[in-house]
């Protein structure tokens, strides 16, 4: 896994280092120049690097005061490093949980878009949008960005995994290696949608194995919506189980 490890950062290196990046970089000037950034909302100029104009990004749902483990909204008043109540009585797994939006218009239409109806471009957006966010509030960085994955039979239906896609741009923003192949879910279960939270963690229950080793002490799992957190609650586990210390989680948004 360290030489791995080695080989995602040099692939990183490979492309931010100023010289040997330059085709990439004279490809990246091509396109901006080509399909210039316009706003995937109403179609106005882009703002700098984003699909998006000033005022539609100005209208996203930025997640408010938030529970550091869980990424809940809190009360205002409350601290930045405040825990909910079920986190005070039951921690997940995970060491914090950061969101970059509140699940409302238009983040159902912008991961709706980029989950089930093939919308690629969307996933730069979403994935420089939480960059964004991570930096501004500092989020610590980890060694390494692990997807969640997707069953081999799903990932055959949809074409792509979402989670990983959003991935690849965080790891491109924050200079951070993407490891999509450590881990792999090996039970086809139901969507989440509409379940309660105890069904969550029944549902996925032993969905997920490391199949390589991991030898890192600090990972975080991306996806593009955490919900109760079961799906990375169950993976966190099985991570730790690994041999991992310390795992976060990213998310693009958390429903309120």
């Amino acid at each position: 896994m360290a030489r791995r490890v080695q080989r995602l950062r040099a692939w990183n290196e490979l492309e931010f280092h100023p010289i040997r990046a330059m085709p990439y970089r004279l490809s990246e000037q091509i396109k901006k120049r080509l399909y210039p950034p316009t706003c995937v909302l109403c179609g106005a100029p882009g703002q700098g690097e984003l699909d998006l104009c000033v005022g539609c990004l100005a209208d996203l749902p930025v997640s408010p005061n938030c529970c550091i483990r869980c990424a809940l909204p809190l009360p205002a008043e409350l601290p930045s490093d405040a825990r909910c109540g079920q986190c005070q009585r039951r921690p997940p797994p995970y060491a914090v949980c950061r969101t970059a939006f509140r699940y409302e218009e238009p983040l159902p239409a912008l991961v709706g878009g980029l989950k089930f109806s093939s919308r690629l471009n969307l996933s730069r957006l979403l994935g420089q949008c939480l960059a964004i966010a991570l930096r501004e509030r500092g989020a610590e960085m980890p060694e390494l960005i692990l997807p969640v994955p997707l069953h081999a039979k799903r990932l055959r239906e949809r074409g792509y995994n979402q989670a990983l896609e959003i991935a690849r741009t965080l790891g491109r923003e924050l200079s951070i290696p993407v490891d999509s192949r450590s881990c792999t879910r090996v039970l086809v279960t139901p969507p989440q949608t509409g379940l309660e939270r105890k069904e969550r963690r029944r549902n996925v229950r032993g969905a997920f194995r490391v199949r390589n080793p991991l030898d890192v002490t600090h990972v975080t799992i991306v996806d593009d919506v955490v919900t109760t957190g079961s799906t990375v609650a169950e993976l966190t586990r099985v991570l730790k189980k690994a041999g991992v210390g310390r795992v976060d989680v990213w998310a693009v948004a958390r429903p309120p």
